[in-house]
């Protein structure tokens, strides 16, 4: 059936509902807006990038590893200063002032191993420098020992570490293979390790008061423990255990001539 309406009566009509706040068409056949709400368009899903591959890790570095294969290729004392001062994986370099190697003999009978530099040692590059030096200078003169003449000193590490702190273990074991190579180029007749640091580096012990002026043996060699001169600074009474394991290293030299 066609509509009655005429044009003018149409756009009348369309008018009001305008005016009423109709905004859709409707069509011929009625909609349910209820079931609507169960059959919402899905959105499209978005263009997303690719996910990025996962960082690689990078390959972890053994610090002891790398300082034993440095140290074994180490012909000579100097080379083995060279492979020290190239070695990156010890933070304790790069807070220092200067690498301390060693001082006195390389022939020596005595290599003395000592903790590690203190203030005085990291400004002079040298191990045993500033008082504590002075007092070693003055306990070795009195056996007739000296830098000069039949004594080698190093340190346990090279670098001094911070506010003086007491060395870490991971320290002492990524540097113990330049030490034992150390040793090993400068083939002494005895060591002595001064302090708890060598002590519990070189023979695994410490209590240095209880240990010390007790023969040990490491590496193949008689090694022998002592105060370390800070220690005796700071504790004079200790002089006199001091003085008798300097005999008894004197006696020691003197029975392997």
């Amino acid at each position: 059936m066609e509509s009655q309406l005429d044009y003018w009566s149409a756009r009348a009509l369309l008018e009001w509902q305008v005016e009423l706040g109709a905004t859709d068409a409707i069509g011929d056949a009625p909609v349910d807006r209820y079931a609507l709400e169960d059959r919402k368009p899905v959105a499209a899903p978005a263009n997303r990038p690719a996910t990025p591959p996962p960082p690689v890790k990078p390959k972890e570095v053994d610090p002891v590893a790398v300082a034993t294969t440095l140290a074994a290729q180490a012909g000579d004392l100097a080379t083995l200063e060279q492979a020290l001062a190239g070695f990156e994986h010890c933070a304790l370099k790069r807070g220092a002032r200067n690498l301390v190697f060693a001082d006195g003999q390389p022939d020596a009978r005595v290599m003395i191993i000592g903790e590690a530099p203190g203030r005085d040692e990291d400004l002079q590059g040298k191990p045993f420098a500033g008082r504590e030096g002075q007092l070693l200078d003055k306990m070795l003169a009195a056996i007739d020992l000296s830098r000069d003449a039949g004594v080698y000193l190093t340190n346990v590490l090279p670098w001094r570490p911070p506010q003086n702190r007491d060395p870490q273990p991971a320290e002492i074991a990524m540097l113990m293979p330049f030490l034992e190579r150390h040793v090993a180029l400068v083939k002494p007749d005895v060591l002595v390790v001064m302090g708890n640091t060598p002590a519990q580096a070189v023979l695994g012990k410490r209590g240095i008061s209880r240990v010390r002026g007790q023969w040990d043996r490491a590496w193949d060699l008689p090694v022998m423990p002592m105060f370390h001169p800070s220690h005796l600074l700071r504790q004079p009474q200790a002089k006199r255990q001091a003085w008798a394991d300097l005999l008894e290293l004197k006696a020691r030299l003197a029975s392997l001539n």
